[in-house]
């Protein structure tokens, strides 16, 4: 059985990722890259595992994938807390 490496921590993750309005306007990308998140993640929702990503994209590594990821999983977590809904855009009213 191979051994995982440890997973890199959250903030170390989301530094592979690159938000420059000067680049693909101001869409984040992987650093170094000219992959955007929304790129990577579309390919997972069309039904790619990880390493099928890095079969499609083999300039990229696992790290930068997960980094994708986290950085999808943060945006969720920011706008809940601003109340925001996802599919809409529309701020939530509380009752």
């Amino acid at each position: 059985m191979a051994v995982r490496p440890m997973p890199m921590d959250e903030k170390t993750l989301l530094g592979r990722i690159t938000v420059d309005p000067k680049l693909f306007g101001g869409r984040p990308i992987v650093q170094g890259q000219a992959i955007t998140v929304e790129k990577v993640l579309a390919t997972m929702v069309e039904g790619a595992s990880l390493e099928e990503v890095l079969e499609i994209y083999p300039e990229l590594t696992r790290d930068d994938v997960l980094a994708c990821l986290e950085y999808a999983r943060r945006l969720i977590a920011v706008m809940r807390l601003k109340g925001t809904d996802l599919l809409s855009g529309q701020r939530q009213v509380s009752k």
